[in-house]
């Protein structure tokens, strides 16, 4: 349920009408405090409580029943865009457009250090790199673990640029908490509820990809799981979903940009590399996401993609990446925002 308040409403009465209902209905009330006016989000058995008594308060415009199973996430609850601060990178919002960049997975001291400086250069705000990979085949390469991780911190420290990287169980949340700025939970842990849980308890903000198969709703309910443990500091990330289509890995799905940012007022980053599966097919899909609106955009670079240990053939070269940010950079100020 949502409580439209009547612009100019004072914060004392406001929180008068809260406390009423919280202790006579055993709902949880958000407040969020919007331009000209306030909203009340309520969460819980919301069933029994009478309308129409509550538009009979003098301080109340409007009340309407909200029928998606997601209270939190939901843009009915916060009309106003989410802007999540991942290190001082403000990712969402009308005014920003934010790149992530790196290689899928750590490889070396070399490897990690030498394209954090090549894509800081080009404009790329964060830098990403797997240190624990979730592969199909349990023979192929699952990354460094916790020593990539330190190898991350050791690129953080020479560029300055915030890292992002893929938590995969419960047990890494510490870990995570302590050196990674922007937690990813990757398309097969979509539904991974403990997961989920677990990384609402977390300080850091969490970047949330699509399922392989999943509905925009289902998407929007794990973001709910992290935002009901206590985290509201989420991104979600398209990054192509399953079809019958063979040609590219992923189908790349742009409509879920205007669709979700109608039904949520979570930021929204397409990741054009996993989309494609192939590198030639990154910059018109990167182009593409910046039209129809996406919030940012999350690529893989990696300096030799030939000899990549995961995902070379999607992987840009540092060359290929600053033309790129090159052939973003107006499109971008083009759609009236501006790169971090």
């Amino acid at each position: 349920m949502v409580i439209v308040m009547k612009p100019g409403v004072s914060q004392e009465s406001i929180q008068a009408l809260v406390a009423a209902l919280e202790r006579d209905h055993g709902v949880s009330v958000g407040v969020t405090n919007g331009v000209g006016c306030s909203i009340l989000g309520l969460v819980g058995d919301t069933a029994h409580i009478d309308m129409d008594k509550l538009t009979m308060n003098d301080d109340v415009e409007r009340v309407m029943r909200v029928q998606e199973p997601y209270k939190k996430a939901n843009r009915k609850f916060h009309p106003e865009d989410t802007v999540v601060d991942v290190s001082g990178v403000p990712i969402g919002g009308r005014d920003h457009f934010t790149v992530i960049a790196g290689p899928c997975s750590v490889e070396s001291e070399a490897q990690i250090t030498g394209v954090a400086r090549d894509v800081k250069a080009a404009g790329a705000a964060l830098l990403r790199g797997g240190a624990f990979k979730p592969r199909t085949s349990p023979y192929s390469f699952q990354g460094m673990g916790a020593d990539g991780l330190e190898l991350l911190l050791e690129a953080k420290a020479d560029t300055g640029l915030p890292i992002v990287s893929e938590l995969m169980a419960p047990r890494y949340c510490q870990l995570f908490e302590e050196k990674v700025d922007l937690v990813q939970i990757g398309a097969r842990n979509m539904q991974n509820f403990d997961l989920l849980k677990e990384a609402g308890k977390l300080s850091k903000p969490i970047l949330l990809k699509r399922g392989l198969s999943n509905t925009y709703e289902e998407w929007i309910m794990s973001a709910e799981y992290i935002m009901a443990s206590g985290n509201e500091n989420v991104i979600l990330c398209e990054r192509g979903v399953r079809t019958f289509e063979t040609y590219t890995r992923n189908t790349l799905d742009l409509s879920a940009i205007p669709a979700v940012r109608r039904m949520s007022h979570l930021p929204i980053v397409v990741d054009p590399s996993h989309a494609a599966g192939m590198y030639w097919m990154v910059e018109p899909l990167a182009m593409a996401a910046v039209a129809a609106g996406a919030d940012g955009l999350m690529v893989e670079v990696h300096n030799d993609p030939p000899c990549a240990k995961c995902d070379g053939a999607q992987s840009l070269t540092p060359e290929k990446f600053r033309h790129l940010m090159g052939k973003l950079t107006p499109l971008v100020e083009l759609m009236g925002k501006k790169l971090v």
